[in-house]
């Protein structure tokens, strides 16, 4: 992008009142920079090969724990007795819409719901390409249009630390989902190796940003980076912040995971595996939450 389109971009964002601010920048990032679209740039866009690669990397090679977790979510669904139809599942902000194929290709009735209209238009061609079918809509999940109880499930991995008012999209998530339902959400972890040491000591302590920048004003900065500089809104939680969010609800679990050897550099590279298990368990940036309305 030339200077002078950014600058007249960022005078746009400046206008907007601070919450939608936040979310023009998140529109802004994610068209620029789809999820997961940098391991599939040698791959003609749209493809399935591009599609492959995406899916490849994210559940072989960034988060292979994810896909069986989701699909144990699956397995023995029932929503009154009926068995001909899958469940009925929304994901809120699916991106280029891999999470929510796995869904599809379980079985399940999708319907997805992401802030920018490139993603809807990138995980239309996706799931064109795999003969799978979703109802796929641009909006907002602080205000999701869908009648209360619509849902089997509600998934959103990775969204809601975005938005300026999380409490408010756990409530819709909740309002959605129907009486029994389940809410699968990940958010990012401030009690994990990442926070601490690839944050707060590298960038905030070891190259003083902390003098200049909040903690969250850091993870803006280079949680989400990229040559577009969106900078966009970006949260993380303990685990007593979660259990607040997520008070309407009856059961809620939290797990931690989600950690890579390369994050780890030369150590990564020689811990015995049930030791790097545990640490991604114990101090890994994801906060994996299942919770039942």
């Amino acid at each position: 992008m030339n200077p002078t389109a950014r600058k007249s971009e960022t005078q746009s964002v400046l206008k907007l009142s601070p919450t939608e601010a936040w979310k023009q920048r998140s529109r802004e990032q994610w068209t620029a920079d789809p999820c997961g679209a940098h391991v599939a740039s040698e791959h003609d866009f749209g493809s399935r090969e591009y599609f492959d690669a995406i899916e490849r990397y994210r559940y072989s090679e960034y988060a292979p724990w994810m896909r069986e977790w989701t699909h144990n979510w699956m397995r023995g669904w029932t929503r009154e007795g009926v068995e001909s139809d899958g469940p009925r599942v929304l994901e809120v902000g699916f991106g280029t819409g891999t999470d929510l194929l796995q869904f599809a290709r379980a079985g399940a009735v999708v319907t997805g719901i992401d802030l920018t209209p490139r993603s809807v238009e990138i995980a239309r061609q996706r799931f064109a390409v795999y003969g799978y079918e979703a109802e796929l809509l641009v909006g907002d999940g602080e205000s999701l249009p869908f009648p209360q109880n619509a849902f089997d499930i509600v998934y959103s991995f990775g969204v809601l630390h975005h938005t300026p008012d999380t409490r408010g999209g756990v409530r819709e998530l909740y309002r959605v989902l129907r009486p029994g339902g389940r809410a699968l959400v990940m958010l990012y972890n401030r009690g994990s190796l990442y926070y601490w040491i690839g944050l707060m000591l590298k960038r905030g302590v070891l190259r003083g940003e902390l003098i200049r920048h909040t903690p969250r004003e850091i993870m803006s900065r280079y949680v989400e980076f990229s040559e577009h500089a969106a900078n966009p809104l970006v949260k993380a939680y303990t685990r007593r912040e979660v259990k607040r969010l997520f008070s309407d609800f009856r059961d809620v679990r939290i797990e931690v995971n989600q950690l890579t050897r390369a994050e780890l550099k030369s150590v990564g590279r020689v811990l015995p595996e049930p030791i790097f298990q545990w640490l991604a368990r114990a101090f890994g940036w994801n906060l994996i939450i299942t919770a039942t309305k």
